[in-house]
């Protein structure tokens, strides 16, 4: 398949779908043949579904000739994190004491995703646990970074990110614990978002398996794509209703206008090349004509610990966002490190400028920025008041349009 085909957005492929202008079995199939050729180098899939996602894609190609599309995600090849619980599928963690874990039940969100079309093709790798930023601890080996195989993928979902920069697949459902999404996401050029506590189910995330209650509390389903656009659709699918989303549309939300109140950190840590990036990001947006100004972020002490998140995430929404509707900082506090310089340090990606998100429970979304001078991409971050996903999304695709860093691909 083209590079025109496998870097496109999904409401691409999703009209010649239904157009009946490219079947869901010719896409799945490219989308395995790109893992079978991309896979043994970058480490990206822990288990590939090739039988089982032909056989979806089979089934979907005969519903929407007999006319029963089922919508934007109708025949499109996603990845799950290993994370998630699926049905009769391993679900490991990258861990060895769970490399023969078989599930009963999909978890909540795999669940959406079935019903909606979407054609699973394989759970991709991550840090072992979700416990560190590298996704180089994982049983099943290291994850690598597409655009330069010697630098780290970013963690813990470094193998989602690595599938969707490279075009294995759409999109990937994933965690998002202190970064977790939003760090490889940066590390790999393209769109890594959480949203608010509580917008999606985290039910079947390991189930019934012992967790850490803070990292219960942090662990947030997240989004993987290389689009805002694309991530609004699976968003779509996946979002729980409840009395802030009961008549959202995120994808068509997209297109209706607003004018931000733009706060600009302050007082985040970035090196260098970082920093830079970081300011040419600004000018764009402040092109765009909304009100913008400096803003002190108010970054989570990790000793507070969890008895205190309730009265927190309620203060922060008074007070950081007072006098403004989004956020804007640097997603990592450095380049993308090398392997080697990485080393057994779980935490060697710095998760400084993410983890409040989590903390507070805010909707945040990572996007590409530019490149360091090694070539590796770099994320500017976009977090929002609770609930306010339609704000973050509208403000990072005009960013992403204006720019055009999210049309950079690591391999043709």
């Amino acid at each position: 398949m083209s590079p025109e085909i496998h870097y496109a957005e999904i409401s691409e492929i999703s009209r010649r779908i239904r157009e009946q202008k490219v079947s869901p079995v010719e896409v799945v199939k490219a989308s395995l043949e790109r893992i079978e050729k991309l896979n043994p180098t970058l480490n990206a899939f822990i288990t590939v579904l090739a039988d089982e996602g032909l056989k979806q894609a089979t089934a979907a190609e005969a519903e929407v000739k007999s006319g029963d599309w089922r919508g934007p995600l109708h025949g499109i090849p996603v990845g799950i994190k290993d994370f998630y619980d699926t049905a009769g599928i391993r679900t490991t963690a990258a861990f060895e004491r769970f490399k023969d874990r078989l599930p009963a039940r999909d978890a909540a969100s795999v669940a959406k995703l079935k019903r909606a079309g979407a054609i699973v093709i394989g759970k991709t790798n991550m840090h072992e646990l979700g416990m560190g930023t590298t996704a180089l601890v994982s049983y099943y080996g290291p994850v690598r970074n597409p655009w330069d195989a010697e630098h780290i993928a970013g963690g813990s979902s470094g193998g989602s990110a690595a599938a969707v920069a490279s075009g294995m697949c759409y999109a990937t459902l994933d965690t998002d614990a202190i970064g977790s999404c939003r760090l490889p996401a940066a590390c790999c050029g393209v769109v890594g978002f959480k949203g608010t506590y509580g917008l999606i189910s985290p039910q079947g995330i390991l189930e019934g398996e012992k967790a850490d209650e803070m990292i219960l509390w942090l662990a947030h389903p997240a989004i993987t794509t290389r689009s805002v656009q694309d991530t609004a659709h699976v968003l779509d699918v996946i979002a729980e209703r409840n009395s802030q989303t009961i008549d959202a549309n995120f994808a068509r939300g997209l297109a209706r206008g607003g004018k931000p109140r733009i706060g600009v950190a302050s007082n985040f840590t970035a090196a260098h090349e970082v920093a830079a990036a970081f300011e040419r990001a600004v000018d764009t947006v402040r092109d765009f004509g909304y009100p913008l100004g400096s803003v002190v972020v108010p970054f989570w002490d990790a000793g507070r610990g969890i008895a205190n998140i309730e009265a927190d995430r309620k203060a922060i929404a008074q007070h950081a966002f007072k006098d403004v509707d989004v956020l804007l900082l640097p997603t990592t506090t450095t380049t993308v490190p090398r392997i080697r310089d990485a080393g057994a340090n779980p935490l060697a990606l710095s998760p400084e400028n993410t983890s409040f998100a989590n903390y507070y429970g805010l909707p945040a979304i990572s996007a590409p920025c530019g490149f360091d001078s090694n070539g590796l991409p770099l994320g500017v971050q976009v977090v929002g008041k609770p609930w306010g996903e339609q704000t973050v999304f509208r403000l990072t695709r005009q960013y992403l349009e204006a720019t055009g860093w999210g049309k950079k691909h690591p391999i043709p």
